[in-house]
């Protein structure tokens, strides 16, 4: 796993052993970066399920001006700091060890972008959306890049956003949702 582009670009990224962490493949990753291109230059962005960080990173790598990623477990927040450390990116990203949720309902910045790409077997990510969509942290024009497996279904609506088609990458979907 490497960071594809920007300044950090070529740095491979620590990974995480075990299970717990699934970081998103490159070819799905190149893709995203793709959609969103032109939405990262002086992003504040928010890495909600950090796990390697690596999609923040990339943001970061690419011109966004801050970074926060969140996770609840230790393991992740260490090994997220690794990585800002390994692409001299440390000094643009904060690291948040809490619940996702605890962490929305206390969140008082605003974003740019918020990548979700949470544990695909548990209702993080719809229950996530939902709360985004609630509260006031995205910017106007903002987006919320969600990724998800085939088969799990996301809602079409929420009040003040626009969804995406969805972008398939094998068995990967990629949703964005824009606030208007």
């Amino acid at each position: 796993m490497r960071v594809i582009t920007g300044k950090a670009r070529g740095v491979q990224l620590k990974t995480p052993e075990g299970m717990l962490t699934r970081p998103t493949a490159d070819r799905v990753k190149e893709a995203l970066f793709s959609i969103i291109n032109f939405d990262i230059p002086g992003a504040d962005v928010l890495d909600l399920f950090g796990g390697t960080g690596q999609l923040g990173i990339e943001a970061l790598s690419r011109g966004a001006k801050r970074g926060v990623f969140v996770d609840a477990r230790e393991e992740a927040c260490q090994l997220i700091r690794e990585n800002l450390r390994r692409t001299k990116l440390s000094q643009e990203g904060t690291v948040v060890r809490g619940d996702y949720m605890d962490y929305l309902n206390r969140c008082k910045e605003k974003f740019s972008i918020i990548f979700l790409d949470p544990p695909y077997a548990e209702e993080y990510l719809e229950n996530a959306i939902k709360r985004i969509t609630e509260i006031d942290i995205l910017q106007t024009d903002g987006i919320i890049v969600a990724e998800r497996p085939v088969g799990k279904e996301l809602p079409w609506e929420f009040d003040g956003f626009l969804r995406s088609k969805d972008y398939k990458y094998g068995k990967t979907l990629l949703t964005i949702y824009r606030k208007l």
